[in-house]
């Protein structure tokens, strides 16, 4: 990877709606250059999805949780039945396995508090496998969807 296919990487990541020749004159490149470089990006992986993003509170969701997860044991198996119910619960819109105490960081988006307390109860509390649940309240997203660096 080189300069262009990071400036590539970059304004796509500030605009995934570039055509591609937008994007050849913001990084300097004619445009056939730039299609190969862009397909070999998709396809190398470099680049794995487009989508718009989108604004919680103007969708009604307006409350925000960390959940952090304790496991009983860590064993594959129930590692692998606790992902597969968080990967059914949509207001889950983010999980990550984590190095010691807790297991998982879940990050939840709901309507508002009320909503949240009935997910918790209903689906969170009965994920398999889980020891202990701790969360956290959002306050204010300070940094949303940050771009990677690259330059």
């Amino acid at each position: 990877m080189d300069s262009f296919d990071r400036k590539i990487l970059s304004e796509l990541q500030l605009d995934g709606r570039l055509t591609v020749t937008e994007l050849a004159d913001r990084v300097g490149l004619s445009l056939s250059p730039c299609h190969r470089r862009l397909k070999a990006l998709e396809q190398s992986g470099a680049i794995c999805d487009y989508r718009a993003q989108l604004d919680p509170r103007v969708l009604g969701l307006n409350f925000s949780a960390l959940v952090f997860v304790t496991m009983k044991d860590g064993n594959q198996e129930s590692m692998s039945k606790f992902e597969t119910a968080v990967a059914d619960i949509p207001q889950i819109i983010e999980a990550k396995r984590l190095f010691g105490d807790p297991d998982y960081m879940l990050t939840v988006v709901v309507k508002d508090i009320d909503a949240f307390q009935k997910l918790y109860d209903s689906r969170l509390a009965a994920m398999p496998g889980v020891q202990r649940l701790t969360s956290t309240l959002v306050m204010k997203d300070v940094i949303p969807a940050r771009e990677l660096p690259l330059l």
